[in-house]
């Protein structure tokens, strides 16, 4: 293919994605004709999926033949971003967003909404995108995006996430073009250089920084690698890229490529992401035919292809020593540094490590300019953020914001706030090297420096709100149990350090805990930061310690008061019948499995704390909230 046979190509197919992305954005009301009268635009990632959306696409097959609809074209898609949601339909050029789609669902808006004349069936629509005269909200007016700015996820839930055609369409591999016969390799690293782009992997590292290292190194061959090892608890950005735009990395690292001098490159992704795997290695097919990998690309004399490598599921995997390691084919463990992988990285020669969403900003620097992306986020920390929210919050899902974007406003604005009423008491970034913002830091705004102020960090962009329920040291402990079993075991204090820290914190919750602890659980985390190998060790002791600085009371009130304020620990609670409140409606006896609950009909019950396994169905199943636990 050449570079005139790129631009046809993309005239072609830019109508089809146009008209989603003007309606999406809300640039002008008019959209242009595509040859089909409606798209109908479905979530093809891993949680929709799980939730039966290709079902919903079979589902509309089936209608549409039944129905004889065929001038409607139906899209699968990567992630929407709202999870919570799905799986989640979109039909175009309405913008009308069907949310918790079934095949019955799908089957009903065939009927009535996509034959020709239809209607919307607005009783199946997200209900904040209808106004109250039943009028479809526009996506730039709802809560969930208005206050987004997508640049990684550009493409993710526009494009037909298996079709080269539209992601070139979408413009993708315009920037390698760009690059290849606009650009020389140092002019693409300078670009880099002065847009700011810091890694988005947890280190924040100026990723123009790393490319000039590696560029400048001795050695050949050299290697382009990304890290989509992503395996942070409650993590899946970079998952979502790859599931719906797996180009956008594809282009991006033959741009590092012909920037650094390297010929090959190699995605280790883990093997817990078929969809993502399946749909990488179809990229990479396509490219390859469509002559954007290979020998020769878009004729201009440059070779570079890309090879997929599966890991295993190793968190350690993660560090890029142990990731190279294991792409190599040895036991995925980490290596002193330096030397650093610019230098001595992939079979011992010079190599770029970027994870998913770095690769997924740089061709829109290359299209855009620096200052362009320089302009958005803050000083130190330019772009935007992917972040993945979840936990205890309304809108589970993908947001991207701009750099510097405050907590508040993802939890509240987008988020849609926490469930019942509850009221927020902490976030945790960085997942198991991370930390905890407490309430009283919502407004901070998130970029890699302030979060490092205040004892947390970054990372990859795992985002989990909490709420008044949670007990800060039980979660603490869940972060250690996963480094715990993580650790590859090379270095001692990391393999005997996270273990000891588990003991530790399990004696605590379970109401033996005495108050050296706090100054043993200091003194570890203290060898374990210095002396550690990787930053999995260095990092691990980061939730515990993070929860002592903001919610130490919680650490004496179990210790000294034998007490879990937030009533989770079990060995430190007792289950309680309220005299005045009991109706003696007897429905807690009837659920309890342990036969703990006595009382006759319309008296006043008891339970026995001796046989209560604090399993929480009396609670549950009681109406007068006559049942506390404390």
């Amino acid at each position: 293919m050449t570079v005139e046979q790129l631009k046809k190509l993309a005239a072609e197919k830019a109508e089809l994605i146009n008209v989603r992305r003007i309606v999406r954005e809300q640039a002008e009301k008019l959209a242009p004709r595509t040859g089909y009268r409606k798209q109908v635009l479905v979530c093809g990632g891993t949680g929709c999926t799980s939730s039966h959306s290709l079902q919903v696409i079979e589902q509309l097959e089936k209608s549409f033949e039944e129905l004889g609809i065929n001038d409607v074209l139906i899209v699968k898609t990567g992630c929407f971003g709202l999870c919570a949601l799905g799986p989640i339909m979109i039909v175009y050029p309405e913008g009308a967003f069907y949310s918790q789609m079934t095949p019955e669902h799908a089957k009903t808006v065939a009927e009535k909404h996509l034959v020709k004349g239809g209607e919307i069936v607005k009783e199946l629509l997200y209900a904040e995108t209808v106004h109250d005269d039943g009028s479809v909200i526009p996506f730039s007016e709802i809560p969930f995006y208005k206050h987004q700015m997508r640049v990684a996820l550009r493409n993710c839930g526009v494009i037909a996430a298996e079709s080269i055609e539209e992601a070139i369409g979408a413009g993708d591999y315009s920037a390698l073009a760009r690059a290849l016969f606009e650009m020389t390799p140092d002019g693409v690293i300078e670009e880099i250089q002065k847009s700011g782009l810091r890694g988005r992997g947890g280190a924040g590292f100026p990723t123009g920084t790393k490319w000039k290292f590696t560029r400048m190194a001795q050695g050949e061959p050299k290697y382009v690698c990304c890290n989509a090892d992503e395996g942070d608890p409650g993590a899946f950005m970079d998952r979502s890229v790859l599931e719906g735009d797996p180009h956008c990395v594809l282009e991006a690292m033959a741009i590092a490529g012909y920037a650094v001098g390297a010929k090959e490159g190699y995605i280790y992704v883990r093997a817990e992401y078929p969809i993502a795997v399946e749909r990488l290695n179809m990229a990479i097919e396509q490219a390859r035919k469509y002559g954007l990998l290979g020998k020769d690309i878009l004729g201009s004399g440059f070779d570079f292809d890309i090879h997929v490598r599966l890991g295993a599921g190793a968190f350690v995997c993660g560090e890029e020593t142990a990731l190279m390691a294991s792409i190599e084919g040895h036991r995925g463990e980490p290596r002193p540094r330096p030397p650093f992988s610019a230098q001595c990285g992939l079979f011992k020669k010079p190599t770029v490590l970027n994870n998913v969403e770095t690769w997924a900003n740089i061709a829109p620097i290359i299209l855009n300019g620096y200052h362009w992306f320089s302009s958005i986020g803050t000083e130190r920390s330019k772009g935007t953020k992917v972040f993945a929210v979840g936990g205890k919050i309304h809108n589970v899902g993908l947001v991207e914001v701009p750099m510097g974007t405050t907590l508040r406003t993802i939890v509240y604005d987008i988020g849609g706030g926490i469930p019942d009423g509850k009221a927020f008491k902490a976030a945790q970034t960085g997942g198991p090297s991370g930390g905890c913002i407490p309430a009283k830091h919502i407004d901070i705004g998130m970029d890699f420096d302030n979060l490092v102020a205040i004892g947390s960090m970054m990372g990859s962009g795992g985002l989990i709100v909490m709420d008044e329920d949670t007990c800060m040291v039980d979660i603490a402990k869940f972060y250690l149990e996963f480094t715990a079993d993580e650790s590859c075991g090379k270095c001692t204090p990391c393999r005997i350090g996270t273990k000891r820290l588990l003991e530790t914190l399990d004696k605590i919750c379970s109401g033996k805990g005495e108050p050296a602890d706090l100054e043993k659980i200091k003194d570890i985390a203290e060898h374990m930061k210095s002396s550690s190998l990787c930053a999995l060790g260095q990092s691990a002791p980061n939730p515990v310690l993070s929860a002592m600085e903001h919610f130490g009371e919680e650490y004496t009130a179990h210790i000294y008061e034998k007490k879990c304020p937030a009533g989770v620990c079990k060995s430190l609670l007792n289950y309680y019948i309220e005299p005045d409140k009991c109706r003696g409606c007897t429905l807690c006896a009837r659920n309890c499995p342990a036969n703990a609950i006595s009382g006759a009909v319309k008296s006043v019950h008891e339970i026995d704390t001796a046989k209560c396994i604090k399993c929480g169905q009396c609670i549950a199943h009681c109406k007068f909230s006559a049942i506390v636990k404390k």
